[in-house]
């Protein structure tokens, strides 16, 4: 396999709703920080690859919009993914280790306030015939589940209320996060239940923001790295499973898609997420974390969300992408050798990506 690494991330403030701009005005200037630190030119980039969900702009082909960001003219090597942009990194990992060029651009956009009313639309991501017509709101399937991690034991609603507290906290060091701030455990415990147990605060927040990512390989990616000052991330190992839709058909209190992706991915890395510093998790609610620690096997001593992770900002279809970028960044600044970034979609934890990283000796 050819060596593949991030050598460059830049991403939007996360905003609860940016009605002013669009969004290739979103993107644009996020694309151009992240090509500038790099000092190269956009027709150095051999292919562009992006994530982004129609579901979420009420529009068909809603993505073509963001390519006046990228320039489509003299023609471009591009594709797209209809889901969160940690897959469009998957794509344009595969596309580089076919050895058809050496630098691939990655954006995604998730414009998630755009609904007015996220409960009216919300039900019709899930199956049609038989949990769509009961028009459960947004919260009631993880709040299913999370219910469910109670009566198993797995977890607790302080325990929860800690991830909350421990993730706003990180987020203070977070220029680009929607919400940060102190809390008390006994505090958030006091807080209404939006779908029991969980509480506002347990959900990510929907928000509108971008987030791009380059990628190179071997030598190139040493050289442009050198360029931006820091050291590249290396992709050690992908590996992406996906449960059934219907989460009846699931026990919600096991991850087995995320054990065999990190089984997989462990054997393609030569090291397992046990073995990392970091990992950026993809908990859009906070019961995910102790369901993906225990499925990943994360020992205690792992630092998990230092960004504060989505539980601080949640622009859909971009929120995936942001782990892997926040994870690099880790290996960029030398505060961690090796990183782990998850990524989902889905009712429940559905789909669940597993990317191991890992900086040079």
């Amino acid at each position: 396999m050819r060596e593949v690494g991030v050598v460059a991330f830049a991403q939007s403030d996360c905003l609860a709703a940016n009605r002013g701009d669009d969004m290739a005005d979103i993107l644009a200037p996020v694309i151009a920080e992240a090509v500038a630190s790099l000092g190269i030119e956009r027709s150095d980039i051999d292919f562009f690859c992006s994530g982004s969900h129609d579901f979420h702009e009420g529009r068909t082909f809603a993505y073509i919009e963001s390519l006046d960001s990228v320039g489509a003219w003299p023609p471009i090597s591009e594709s797209h993914v209809e889901m969160d942009a940690a897959w469009a990194v998957n794509e344009a990992w595969s596309w580089l280790q076919l050895g058809e060029g050496d630098v691939a651009l990655v954006y995604g956009i998730g414009r998630g306030s755009l609904a007015t009313d996220p409960d009216q639309v919300s039900h019709t991501l899930l199956d049609p015939y038989y949990l769509a017509p009961l028009h459960p709101h947004r919260h009631a399937i993880a709040g299913l589940q999370a219910q469910a991690l109670l009566a198993a034991g797995v977890t607790t609603e302080a325990a929860l209320a800690q991830v909350v507290a421990r993730s706003l906290a990180a987020a203070l060091g977070n220029p680009h996060a929607q919400r940060s701030g102190s809390h008390a455990v006994h505090d958030l415990l006091a807080q209404p239940y939006v779908a029991s147990p969980l509480r506002a605060h347990d959900a990510a927040p929907l928000g509108d923001a971008a987030a791009v990512l380059v990628l190179a390989a071997g030598d190139r990616a040493r050289e442009l790295a050198a360029r931006a000052g820091r050291r590249p991330a290396w992709i050690r190992a992908m590996d992406h499973r996906m449960a059934t839709h219907y989460p009846g058909s699931r026990d919600l209190t096991r991850l087995e898609t995320v054990e065999v992706a990190a089984q997989r991915a462990t054997r393609m890395a030569g090291f397992a997420p046990a073995d990392v510093d970091v990992a950026e998790l993809h908990t859009e609610y906070s019961h995910a974390e102790p369901m993906l620690v225990q499925a990943l096997g994360l020992p205690v001593g792992t630092t998990l969300n230092p960004s504060g992770g989505p539980l601080a900002g949640n622009p859909t279809t971009a929120t995936g992408l942001i782990r892997l970028g926040e994870a690099a960044d880790r290996i960029a600044d030398g505060s961690a050798r090796r990183a782990l970034a998850h990524a989902t979609s889905g009712p429940a934890l559905q789909h669940n990506m597993v990317s191991l990283l890992e900086g040079e000796e």
